[in-house]
């Protein structure tokens, strides 16, 4: 019934205009086609669809068989898979472009973890050719895309160890290496037109702004990417596991980022740079998220990518102010994987000062008195073990890195709003370990003063037996 239905709508519309199928065409040749492949008549409907004569209909419509056509494909049925493949092919090749960029992208939305990542491999290089039969007007286009791409990306459960990125138990790292291959000639687009864009002359304006729409597509891409799943995922080192496609999915997104034109300094260090207003429709919060930017200077100073695109010529305090912002926006958050990464960047960033280096002014910088509060709180109500272990020890290295007078003022400042018994001891060990040291070397009246306004601080909340010793350490000082 349903194969006679379609063949007639067929041999109805041959030789009309495309104006002219009705609404009754369109759902006749729709349902009857879709219900000829699921009953598994789809070597008829092949024979249909590859007649010259029906071209035009196929051109108009023949994109409503997409949702059956990729149900079986899904499932791979040997019986119908063969012509449902040559359907689905002669479809890209006929049908108008937009029409099935809409159909395709429908059928991408998937629920199942396992569907999703056959969904992806199947559909993206489809999607890709679609894509590039847009032109100039694909910018928009591919921006919809990606988007819709990466929300299903975001659906797949994340590899938490070596082996289960080694087996790809998720199929995450499978769809990680077919979305770079997807983005790569847009990307090279880009760049190509970025490179002739700076030949053009000012009567070109108009060429030049499309060719920044797809630009700026491709940036909100990566930025999204930064943030999902690349701020989620915990990349393991080339000791640990020699071939990461992970690794090298965010040393592609890097590699983007450097081919648009967005060099990674400018955008590491954003916090510190003067911003220029960029051209666009993008805010400057939207353009540049905070979590992407944070998640870039991770991958920055942590796992040391880009190496070659990055200049070794900032300073290390340099390096520290600008990712204490980031550091801070990590450190706040709930997510352990951002807590983690947050201590990994405050401690690659503070292992490369000295100690004692780092001077009191900085204290005046808020991120500087900000950062050790959200440490206090890692620190003391975290559920991780080790996060709680590892923040203390990062705590006590930033301690350590404050020449004497910093650490006085930073001492205080603790004092006053830990509201932490715990903080509160082990600030006070550490005052007493700096006037132990000041004791072992000659006394200077700055010292003097300075080592004395460090027992003040220490006999505020010491209790009474510690206060008496802070008392006779103070008189002592102040004998010599």
């Amino acid at each position: 019934m349903a194969l006679e239905q379609f063949s007639d709508v067929v041999q109805r519309c041959q030789g009309l205009p495309d104006d002219s199928y009705t609404s009754e065409d369109h759902d006749v040749f729709t349902i009857a086609g879709r219900s000829c492949i699921a009953e598994g008549n789809s070597t008829q409907v092949l024979s249909v669809v590859l007649d010259e004569k029906n071209q035009d209909i196929v051109r108009c419509l023949g994109w409503n068989l997409l949702p059956s056509l990729i149900k079986v494909l899904l499932k791979k049925e040997e019986k119908s898979l063969p012509q449902c493949l040559a359907i689905f092919n002669h479809l890209l090749e006929t049908c108008r472009p937009k029409e099935l960029l809409i159909g395709l992208l429908e059928q991408l939305e998937q629920d199942d973890p396992d569907t999703i990542a056959e969904s992806l491999h199947l559909l993206l290089n489809p999607l890709q050719k679609v894509l590039l039969c847009l032109g100039t007007r694909k910018a928009s286009s591919l921006g919809m895309t990606l988007s819709s791409v990466l929300d299903q990306v975001a659906k797949l459960p994340l590899p938490h160890t070596k082996e289960q990125e080694e087996d790809d138990v998720f199929s995450l790292c499978r769809c990680c290496t077919s979305l770079i291959s997807f983005v790569r000639p847009f990307v090279q687009e880009a760049k190509q037109n970025l490179l002739s864009s700076e030949e053009l002359s000012e009567s070109t304006n108009k060429v030049a702004g499309v060719e920044d729409e797809l630009r700026t597509e491709l940036l909100k891409f990566c930025m999204k990417t930064l943030s999902h799943p690349l701020l989620e995922l915990q990349l393991k080192d080339p000791d640990t596991l020699a071939v990461s496609p992970l690794r090298d999915f965010a040393s592609e997104i890097l590699d983007t980022l450097s081919a648009i034109r967005e060099p990674l300094p400018s955008l590491v260090f954003r916090p510190l740079l003067k911003r220029k207003q960029v051209p666009g429709f993008l805010e400057q919060e939207v353009r540049y998220p905070k979590e992407s930017l944070a998640s870039l200077a991770h991958l920055l100073f942590v796992h040391h990518m880009a190496t070659d695109t990055f200049p070794n010529v900032f300073s290390p305090v340099f390096c520290l102010r600008s990712n204490m912002e980031h550091i801070c926006l990590l450190l706040s958050r709930s997510e352990e994987s951002r807590i983690q990464k947050g201590l990994e960047l405050y401690e690659k960033s503070l292992v490369r000062l000295e100690d004692g280096s780092l001077p009191a002014d900085l204290l005046e910088i808020k991120t500087f008195l900000t950062v050790p509060q959200n440490l206090v709180k890692v620190m003391t109500i975290c559920q991780r073990q080790d996060l709680r272990t590892r923040g203390l020890k990062v705590f006590q290295m930033s301690i350590d890195k404050f020449d004497t007078e910093a650490k006085y003022s930073f001492f205080q400042y603790m004092l006053k709003t830990s509201n932490h018994s715990g903080v509160e001891g082990y600030i006070i060990k550490n005052i007493k370990s700096q006037i132990d040291l000041a004791l072992q070397v000659t006394v200077t009246p700055g010292l003097r003063g300075l080592t004395c306004s460090l027992c003040c601080a220490k006999f505020s909340v010491c209790q009474m037996a510690q206060r008496r010793t802070c008392c006779s350490t103070w008189t002592e000082l102040w004998s010599l």
